[in-house]
């Protein structure tokens, strides 16, 4: 077990970055004028990432041996389903991933 200066210190340090992250934006963008290239990000960040994890998640996949890609196929396109009717991100990203982990376990067939 830990001594208690050890702890006091870790605690120290997470209380003090939580607080320089929340603080951040009000120290380099003051009067809450938001910078143009802080916009751009925000919108367009979210769909370069699903492209890449797209790409990344069908990376190893074999097409050419049973079960033929379905899986990985199939979670692509419940994710893509379920943007196209919430249009959430974090709906598609984790609706998509429970139902590929359900195809792979064998509980949705």
């Amino acid at each position: 077990m830990p001594d208690t200066t050890y702890l006091l210190s870790a605690v120290a340090v997470m209380v003090a970055v939580n607080y320089l992250t929340r603080v951040f934006p009000f120290l380099f963008f003051p009067g809450g004028h938001t910078p143009g290239w802080i916009r751009y990000i925000e919108i367009y960040f979210p769909p370069v990432i699903l492209t890449i994890l797209v790409f990344y998640s069908l990376k190893d996949t074999d097409f050419a041996t049973a079960p033929y890609g379905l899986h990985e196929i199939g979670g692509v396109a419940l994710t893509v389903g379920l943007h196209l009717v919430f249009k959430n991100y974090l709906v598609s990203i984790f609706g998509g991933t429970i139902g590929y982990m359900a195809m792979v376990q064998g509980w949705v067939s």
